[in-house]
């Protein structure tokens, strides 16, 4: 049997090049090998503010994106959360089970409420009971995940065995996997931060869909430092997260990259990268642009993915339910 691993983006901002190599890239990699289920989590989404129309219209941005990229709905789960009201039973349930003080020490939690704790809705304080049911309705064995979101997965673990202990063995116990390379593409101007899909700020990220001249654009405006000598060193961050970039857009080792741009300066290289940025977005953004040409045609793989994913999420769900006396 091969193990189950379920993943999941939200259809907020835009997605970038760090969502690219540190997520669909491997997922895409992975296919053969595990049996995945790939979600597009609107629920978590209107956690904060959304405008409804853009938020109908990033849902389907973001399945053209998973398609294009190379998601083969053949091989693969790709649903839209909110489509399968599991996740959302299974959340309850499980909030239920849930200390509030587990809640309260998420990392997460604290960043995007910040000061503004008493004026932030439920659903963000909540939102690791629902990325809990999404993982635990499909028996998943690994999830895999930026290192930001670790915590979530073993938060996931905890309430799982809290379940068990009380009514017998019924979750898998999901294990967090993080991806070597890629899995964590900083900010092109502040490159201590995170490289975010919701920064609509023009230079601070590489967005899929950004054109040739805007990818170039960011790219030389990136920031490095003064020293000259171009190698992976994680105390220089800005030149740090550029070689990383080209790192997974060229499959190059490290090594291979450092003895290539020897004694090369920073102007040269930035112009080498935006070029090679460009060729490796260009086959996806070609089949992005002839998807989004039928619409019709990405919600009908969505509905075949929800209806695959419903036989597995409700008969999980029934087995809970009928443990804790409901139905």
């Amino acid at each position: 049997m091969k193990k189950r691993v379920f993943s999941g983006i939200q259809p907020s901002g835009n997605l970038h090049i760090g969502n690219f190599l540190g997520a669909l890239k491997n997922w895409v990699a992975s296919q053969d090998q595990f049996d995945n289920v790939f979600c597009i989590v609107d629920l978590h989404a209107i956690t904060v503010p959304q405008d409804p129309k853009i938020l109908r219209q990033k849902i389907r941005e973001v399945a053209g994106i998973y398609f294009a990229a190379g998601i083969d709905p053949k091989k693969s789960i790709v649903f839209v959360q909110s489509a399968v009201s599991a996740h959302a039973e299974l959340a309850w349930i499980l909030n239920c089970f849930t200390p509030m003080g587990w809640l309260g020490r998420m990392t997460q939690f604290k960043e995007k409420s910040g000061s503004q704790k008493e004026n932030v809705s439920a659903g963000l304080f909540d939102y690791p009971a629902l990325m809990a049911a999404d993982i635990l309705l499909y028996d998943t064995d690994e999830v895999p995940v930026g290192e930001d979101q670790k915590q979530h997965v073993e938060f996931t673990r905890d309430i799982a065995g809290r379940f068990n202990s009380i009514y017998g063995e019924t979750f898998k116990l999901p294990k967090p996997v993080i991806p070597h390379s890629g899995a964590r593409v900083m900010d092109l101007i502040e490159p201590a931060k995170k490289m975010s899909k919701s920064d609509d700020r023009t230079g601070h990220t590489l967005n899929l869909l950004s054109s040739k001249d805007e990818i170039r654009s960011a790219i030389m405006g990136a920031t490095t430092d003064s020293l000259k000598q171009i190698v992976f060193d994680p105390k220089r961050a800005g030149i740090y997260n550029l070689l990383e970039i080209y790192e997974g857009v060229t499959g190059l080792s490290r090594t291979e990259i450092e003895l290539k741009f020897a004694g090369i300066g920073y102007g040269e290289f930035k112009k080498e990268l935006a070029e090679k940025v460009v060729e490796f977005l260009e086959a996806f953004q070609s089949q992005y642009q002839e998807l989004v040409k039928d619409p019709q045609h990405i919600d009908s793989l969505l509905a075949d993915g929800a209806n695959q994913a419903l036989v597995l999420a409700e008969k999980k769900l029934s087995e809970v339910k009928s443990k804790v006396g409901l139905g």
